[in-house]
């Protein structure tokens, strides 16, 4: 079985891990010292050897990202921490925030140094009040404490760290719809290119990179590119939070290497609930297609799912057992995207809408066969041509379920309707 690591989360037993106090008790802010001697190219570099990866779902290599900053623009650059978290399933940054806010603050800190900004911002989905505050709190005490503000530690470097409150809107975890909402308008997201590191942040070089992601650089320069890569796989190094909900006997974050796999992770999380089995699962958030049991020994790293076909996205491992109608779960999901696409673009658009009253028709007992091949051509036209991601991710769960469970649409259809009883996948088991 694979040891987990808890590093981000090493602390989260304590009383006061949200305080800077009790952040500093396990070493907390070593690494922005250490980083203020260091030259930022210097830093960019050390990002780049350990090989660490975008933990908010497209594992872009974060040291490449912030390479792409151009040196001859006189803009001011700009660092925006992505903490819109709102993939369904998706739940690491939060409790992240809110255990161990200072985590994030100290990388926001060494970030910045390193690409040369003196402005960042923290952008927080407007639901998730508790976790603005105590956010808040934490840059008041960094500021307080001469972490960030002018002159950071007598370093000559100054700082100003902004946390934002964004309007609940799930495109603005799209990178450039989120500039746009930041910038005052609409979330929408833009044409690229221009990308944001050339013109991103009022025309300017902006680095956005997760929550998760900035929160591991202060580890990384205070114990080294060869700690990181010690942990994971090859092309994906490091630790990561895996957040395993659903049908699972311990819910929870399971802070572990890349590379872990779903077997031992339930393993861990004491298996599936007592009494049933595993039916289907999702490695990376509800946009991600979906694995059956015959998926449990693969690795979870970028390239072991990828091959598998899937994404490893935001380690979002939603798990299902046998009580569970995957057309309703999936016509949950694509009800959620129908009713957050923001709408620039057609094929998202009217697709998400339409696969809605497909899905619905099934589950009344109203469809036929042929809503299969209907539900197909739409996705058809939803993937690779929407203006950004949501597309793709709405198309990954209803291409793949009907993948692996093609005859339980076909059974909606001669059972003139679900043939599924949905309160035995509640927590009451379905006793009314």
């Amino acid at each position: 079985m694979t040891t987990l690591t808890p590093v981000l989360s090493a602390n989260w037993d304590r009383h006061d891990s949200f305080t800077l106090e009790g952040y500093r008790a396990d070493g907390g802010y070593e690494g922005l010292r250490t980083a203020l001697t260091m030259e930022p190219d210097t830093i960019v570099d050390l990002i780049k050897s350990s090989g660490l990866r975008g933990r908010g779902g497209a594992g872009f290599p974060t040291g490449m990202k912030w390479g792409f900053l151009p040196k001859d623009n006189p803009n001011p650059r700009y660092l925006v921490v992505n903490a819109d978290e709102s993939e369904p399933g998706t739940c690491k940054d939060v409790p992240l925030m809110l255990a161990n806010p200072h985590s994030l603050i100290e990388g926001v800190a060494v970030a910045a140094y390193a690409i040369r900004s003196h402005q960042a911002f923290i952008y927080v989905r407007g639901e998730v009040l508790h976790v603005i505050r105590r956010l808040k709190q934490a840059v008041e005490e960094a500021r307080e404490a001469n972490l960030i503000g002018p002159d950071v530690l007598g370093s000559g470097f100054d700082l100003d760290v902004v946390v934002h409150a964004g309007a609940g809107a799930y495109i603005c975890g799209e990178e450039t719809a989120l500039l746009d909402s930041l910038e005052g308008y609409r979330g929408q997201p833009r044409l690229k290119p221009p990308f944001p590191a050339v013109a991103g942040l009022y025309s300017s070089p902006t680095v956005v990179n997760n929550v998760e992601s900035i929160a591991s650089v202060p580890l990384i320069v205070r114990h080294g590119a060869e700690w990181f890569t010690a942990m994971g796989t090859e092309k994906s190094a490091g630790f990561g939070f895996f957040s395993l909900s659903g049908h699972v006997e311990r819910p929870g974050q399971y802070e572990a290497p890349l590379g872990v796999t779903l077997r031992e992770l339930l393993d861990m999380a004491g298996g599936v609930r007592a009494g049933h089995s595993l039916k289907f699962w999702t490695p990376g958030g509800s946009s991600t297609p979906i694995f059956t049991d015959e998926h449990l020994d693969t690795p979870l790293d970028f390239e072991s799912v990828s091959a598998a076909g899937s994404m490893l996205g935001t380690r979002a491992l939603q798990i299902f057992d046998e009580t569970t109608c995957v057309v309703h779960a999936v016509g949950r999901w694509i009800e959620f995207y129908a009713h957050e696409s923001c709408g620039k673009c057609t094929p998202c658009r009217e697709g998400n809408y339409w696969m809605v009253q497909v899905l619905d028709r099934l589950e009344r007992g109203e469809g036929t066969e042929a809503d299969l091949e209907k539900l197909l051509d739409i996705c058809d036209n939803l993937l690779g041509r929407a203006f950004c991601a949501l597309g793709d991710g709405a198309a990954s769960p209803v291409m793949s379920s009907i993948k692996y469970f093609r005859q339980e649409y076909i059974d909606h259809v001669t059972h003139g309707g679900c043939p599924f009883d949905h309160r035995k996948a509640t927590v009451w088991g379905g006793t009314a």
